[in-house]
């Protein structure tokens, strides 16, 4: 059995040495084959030169380095793609994912699990803030993108093999691999741990990135907001008319009807509001759809280590692949032939006719 191991780093040059030393003695209790994925996401710090020095002294360690900072989301989806184990488990560098749970997952996964979840019921070394935003989060998830999301599971799961190869299916843009997973419905259970706190370095999430997150999560899974403003509409044109009937009443069996300017400045402010709102909402849809019509690739790779390209042809865009004089990744670089032969054999024929 081989066990891969995805994780994702962004600016962790403090916490890889503890990473190198934990996780390996870990790994070595279990009996499998392992191999460690680390996917750069444009760090600026020296966490490309650690990852490339433990990569040459260790080839089960593996890096991929993007070209640029591409986002959580789509470094998970990097790893997946390059994973080769029967087993693949995502979880942080930080160590707030401790790696001894890795044999109870292990154990679940054998008893024929696709999906094992980890749920946090403690979160150690975390703001009063940062614990209540969290929460607000897995609430909002629940209600807005799917209700089968199970509250405080992060993105640290075991997936099957065969969840693996269904999750590659999945290259849509705007991405949210915990709605995912939850959408696909595979056969999951869920392990309880408490969370710790960071063994070295600063959370690179900040409140404005777990909004972005959750907003893509809306947005990619559900048109609730398009609905709610579609409702929100309708109570205000309710509204008007309500209103329109009572002015017309004023008017007419009121004897003393001063008109007041600031009602009026204040349902301008009230439609127009509700108007540029909704027509903000639609064309964030639309762009969204634009991005999908575009098929961009969801991350570029500068170079990696200890990689093989082999099988990720549809899936990837080097600038500096791996060897392209090896045989079997040399169908990743070389020009199509299919051109060149039929102008010869355009040219043949104009000869044979000739003579």
């Amino acid at each position: 059995m081989l066990l891969s191991i995805v994780l994702p780093v962004y600016n962790e040059q403090e916490v890889l040495p503890v990473l190198f030393q934990v996780l390996p003695s870990v790994l070595e209790k279990i009996d499998c084959d392992y191999e460690l994925i680390f996917i750069d996401d444009g760090s600026r710090d020296t966490t490309r030169r650690i990852l490339n020095e433990a990569a040459q002294q260790d080839s089960r360690v593996k890096v991929l380095g993007f070209s640029r900072n591409f986002g959580q989301q789509a470094a998970i989806t990097a790893g997946l793609d390059f994973a080769n184990g029967d087993a693949v488990v995502v979880m942080d560098a930080d160590l707030q994912d401790p790696p001894e749970l890795l044999v109870s997952m292990i154990e679940q996964f054998k008893q024929g699990f696709d999906v094992v979840s980890t749920q946090r019921i403690a979160r150690a070394g975390e703001s009063l803030f940062k614990k209540v935003t969290a929460s607000a989060f897995y609430s909002l998830m629940q209600r807005a993108v799917d209700e089968r999301l199970p509250p405080q599971c992060g993105d640290f799961r075991l997936f099957s093999r065969g969840a693996v190869q269904a999750i590659r299916k999945f290259r849509e843009q705007h991405r949210f691999m915990r709605g995912l997973v939850a959408w696909l419905g595979l056969r999951e259970t869920i392990i309880r741990f408490h969370r710790p706190a960071r063994a070295a370095g600063e959370t690179k999430y900040s409140p404005m990135k777990l909004a972005k997150l959750a907003w893509t999560a809306i947005s990619s899974f559900s048109a609730m907001p398009l609905k709610a403003c579609l409702i929100a509409g309708l109570l205000l044109t309710f509204f008007g008319i309500g209103y329109s009937f009572y002015a017309v009443y004023a008017a007419v069996f009121v004897t003393s009807t001063a008109p007041g300017w600031s009602s009026l400045v204040c349902f301008q402010l009230l439609f127009n509001g509700a108007t540029l709102t909704a027509v903000g909402l639609v064309g964030d849809y639309v762009g969204r759809i634009y991005d999908e019509t575009k098929q961009r690739p969801l991350y570029v790779l500068g170079d990696s280590v200890n990689i093989q390209a082999s099988g990720c042809a549809n899936r990837v865009v080097w600038i500096n692949p791996p060897d392209s004089s090896d045989d079997q990744n040399s169908h990743l670089y070389r020009a199509p032939q299919v051109h060149r032969d039929s102008e010869n054999h355009a040219q043949h024929s104009d000869a044979k006719r000739a003579a």
